[in-house]
Order: C-alpha cells, then structure tokens, then sequence
C-alpha cells in the first residue's frame, strides 16, 4: 500500500508541476516530488527481502539498473522534448511512469483481498513503518552509521555531480554547454552498469570490500584528475567520479543482508536512507558555497574527496558478517 501511495503522489506532484503557475507551486510539487520518492526508496528494499528472500542480488540489479537508466535518460531528452512540445511537457511526461508503476501493486491489493475477506497477513502487508522499539537501537549500533555513511557518500556525490559537474566542466575545460550536458549523461549511465555487477559480486561471490575499494579509488583518481589536470582526460576523470555509484546497490543488498528481522530491515532501510539523504541534500549546497568561498572548483572538488575517503571506515565495519540484531545482542543483549 505504501509502495503504491508513494508512486500516486508522485504522479500527482509531478503533474503540479508541469501545471505550476508561479515558483512557489514549481517548489511546493518539487519538495512532495522528493518525499514521495524517497518513501518509494525506504520500502523497496524491505520488500525485496520480504517477496524475494532468495534472490535478492538479481532482484536489487533490476531496481538499482531501472534507477540508473532514469538517472541518465532525463538529461539526453528533457532539453529536445522541451524545445519541441514546451517545457510544461517536459516536465510532465514523466508522471507516465509513476502512473505505470502504481499498477502493478494496486493488482496486488486487490488480489489480496479478493483471496481473503479477512485482513491478510502475509507478505502484502509485511512492510510497515518501523518500530520506534527498534528504529530507537540503531544509532547505538555501528553498523547501522557505516550503512547510513555508505548512502551518504553515493548519494552526496551524485546530487554534487548533478547539481554542479557540468558547470565545473565548463569552467575547468572549456567545453560547452552541450559537451557538458553529454559528459553528465555519461556520469549518470555509469551507475548501470554498476548496478548489475554490484549486487551479483556481493550475493554470488561476497566481495564486499572489493566493491568498496573500487569506490574509492575510482572517486579520489577522478577527483585528483579534475583538480591537477582537468584536460588531460577528462571523459576518464567523468567515468571514474561516477564509478562510487556502485555504493547505492551495495547498500540497497546489505540492507537485506545485514538484517535478520524483517523489522529489523524495514528499520534499517529508514535509518540509513533517512540520514543519507540529510547528508546528500547538504553536500551540493556545501559544494557551491567552497567554490564561492575560494573562487576555483579545486576546493570543492577536494571536498569530494575526502567525502569518498569516508568509504574506508564504513567498508571496514560493513564487510564483518554479522547483522544489527548480532551486534544489539552481542553489545545489549536480547534482540
């Protein structure tokens, strides 16, 4: 139910703002926009787990690729479809999709229900909102922070990216606008094909820490490229910054894997992503005030860096098998 509530308002808000009159309706349908989509992400990987308890990796590379391609799609045709149709349109059009969505668990519902005139309970109501009980233990649970942490960092930095990358290309490189816009494009679609490779490394072959390390590096030799030699190469530098976008389907996975409850990973699900994104909703306005604060991208940019450095702690506590029940237990007792 939440699942497709989420998607409704969705729709809602993005047809409010395709018809917005003035600014503040633009921004008013932006923020619901937002909350929507977010609760769309805090359920979806507790209802992987709940529905798909034995496929989770294949199951989370088909949400997490689904989120790449709407990631890098909008930017190609959002410009073409506004100078065709109106930016009304453009903006518009993609409450289609959200529509889309909502049907599939709608039909869920109403299955449901036609099966059983009694409330159900099973696996169609099994996602809830978190216990204060339990959401209440996760700040004292190093696992749940180096989760949250993993979220910030790949969020962060692709809100910065989206937000601010093609104006630093413009600057640092010289290139135009349209050069710009295609390169952020290319930000974007390196997410797909880490969300296919991700959640197959972590499930089939449990190489979490690779998955880390390659974050990592990646994000500080993209940063280091940007900074000391911009022009040298820089669709390498845009492809390597856009490399720690495998962290999102790492997380997504060790949600489901590092819970042993379903509360356990509903909760879970809501702390990480809840911090996550305060941590990303700040970190482009951060980004925009170093560079007015120094004059030059560098410092900015450098910021970025040491944000991708933050890998190392979390990747540490994330890679030791056990859940936020076995740490609860083995720190406080009883679960």
């Amino acid at each position: 139910r939440l699942a497709a509530a989420s998607m409704l308002v969705a729709a809602a808000a993005m047809i409010v703002r395709a018809l917005a009159g003035d600014g503040a309706v633009l921004l008013i349908g932006t923020v619901v926009l937002f909350a929507a989509v977010g609760v769309g992400n805090v359920v979806l990987p507790p209802l992987i787990k709940a529905y798909f308890p034995d496929r989770t990796g294949m199951m989370t590379a088909l949400y997490s690729s689904l989120l790449a391609i709407a990631a890098f799609v909008p930017p190609l045709v959002a410009v073409p479809v506004a100078d065709a149709a109106g930016w009304r349109v453009s903006l518009g059009l993609w409450a289609a999709f959200a529509v889309a969505a909502i049907v599939p668990w709608v039909t869920m519902l109403v299955r449901a229900r036609r099966s059983s005139p009694l409330p159900t309970t099973g696996a169609i109501d099994i996602v809830e909102e978190p216990t204060p009980r339990v959401l209440g233990r996760l700040p004292r649970i190093p696992l749940a922070w180096a989760l949250a942490l993993t979220f910030a960092i790949s969020a962060a930095s692709v809100y910065a990216c989206f937000a601010w990358l093609p104006v630093v290309l413009v600057d640092m490189t010289g290139l135009d606008h349209a050069a710009a816009g295609a390169l952020l494009s290319l930000f974007g679609a390196m997410g797909l094909p880490w969300s296919i490779l991700v959640p197959i490394a972590v499930t089939r072959w449990n190489r979490v820490g690779v998955v880390y390390g390659v974050a990592l590096v990646a994000g500080v030799a993209g940063v280091l490229g940007m900074v000391l030699a911009p022009t040298a190469a820089t669709v390498l530098w845009v492809i390597l910054l856009g490399t720690p976008q495998g962290l999102f389907p790492a997380v997504l996975v060790m949600i489901q894997r590092r819970s042993r409850t379903h509360e356990g990973a509903v909760a879970l699900s809501s702390f990480s992503q809840s911090v996550g994104y305060a941590v990303a909703a700040l970190f482009p306005l951060g980004f925009a005030v170093l560079h007015e604060a120094t004059g030059d991208w560098r410092g900015a940019l450098v910021s970025l860096g040491i944000l991708f450095l933050f890998t190392i702690p979390a990747g540490i506590i994330v890679t030791r098998t056990r859940t936020i029940e076995d740490e609860w237990e083995r720190r406080h007792g009883a679960w």
